[in-house]
């Protein structure tokens, strides 16, 4: 079957600006994508559920187990269990790829004349959405089992913006992979063993000081533990000034530029992945199409 890869404008006759189609193409994919949720009601419950269950699970099976000095645990955990949480939704992207993959949908889509990159950012936009309501969701939660924001409400939208997009970024990195395995049983095997040990290896539920020698290092220096110290301090959820002053025995502050500066560090990282995995993964979309 041939495919043209260039999107061309059919009622102008000409083609049109490709950052344009690209955004315009990428929509209607992203609607799509959305539209679905009606027919597999499923996957919403999925995504509105699994947050509460993370918050009620960490807050009362380990709240009181684990002592944070100058904070209550759950203001600490709420954005290791935010940062977690978009991160897992991150998989709607492999699993969703790798099943138009097997369905030979993708097929069917570079038979049409779009951009060659509206698919892929039509399902990682998708994402956002999901990613979205499973925030409100966790918030709505927190909120219920004690959970405050001790900041401005400028400063807890600025940390929640760098938690979608550090998500979106990693959704290209799930993009990638599920256009290189075969299925989406695969994708969730895969990306389990990935970003299991990636949050947990990290300050999202225990302080990072807390942990081994090697194990306090990697964590340090793990992009979850920068961008959940980010929406921490973004949210007020940190020791006071006064608390710290106090107890500087107890209190660690970090030393390590990654979390010293987390918001530049996540910037960073965001970057990075989106430079390395966007480009990677149009190639590999139209790479594995053909085949």
């Amino acid at each position: 079957m041939s495919a043209p890869t260039d999107h061309t404008d059919l009622t102008a006759g000409g083609p049109s600006n490709p950052l344009v189609a690209a955004l315009s193409d990428g929509a209607a994919i992203a609607k799509r994508n959305v539209i679905k949720i009606r027919r597999v009601p499923e996957v919403l419950v999925f995504v509105l559920i699994s947050p509460i269950m993370f918050v009620l699970l960490f807050a009362y099976v380990f709240g009181e187990s684990i002592p944070i000095p100058g904070l209550d645990y759950r203001e600490f955990l709420m954005a290791g269990i935010f940062t977690q949480t978009v991160v897992f939704g991150s998989t709607f992207t492999g699993a969703g790829l790798a099943e138009d993959m097997q369905k030979g949908i993708i097929d069917r889509f570079r038979s049409l004349p779009m951009s060659r990159s509206a698919v892929l950012v039509g399902r990682t936009s998708s994402d956002i959405i999901y990613n979205v309501l499973s925030v409100l969701i966790m918030a709505g939660t927190g909120l219920l089992i004690g959970w405050r924001v001790r900041g401005s409400l400028l400063d807890a939208i600025g940390g929640l913006l760098l938690l979608l997009a550090f998500a979106y970024a990693f959704s290209w990195i799930m993009a990638f992979i599920g256009l290189i395995v075969p299925s989406v049983e695969v994708v969730n095997n895969a990306t389990f063993v990935v970003l299991f040990p990636a949050t947990f290896i990290s300050n999202a539920f225990v302080p990072s000081e807390n942990l081994p020698g090697p194990l306090q290092t990697f964590a340090e220096w793990n992009p979850v533990s920068s961008v959940t110290q980010a929406a921490r301090e973004a949210f007020g959820n940190v020791p006071s000034a006064e608390v710290i002053a106090a107890t500087p025995e107890l209190m660690a502050v970090p030393d390590t530029w990654a979390l010293a500066n987390p918001v530049a560090y996540t910037l960073i990282w965001i970057a990075a992945i989106l430079i390395v995995f966007v480009p990677l993964s149009i190639w590999q979309y139209q790479r594995a199409a053909s085949r």
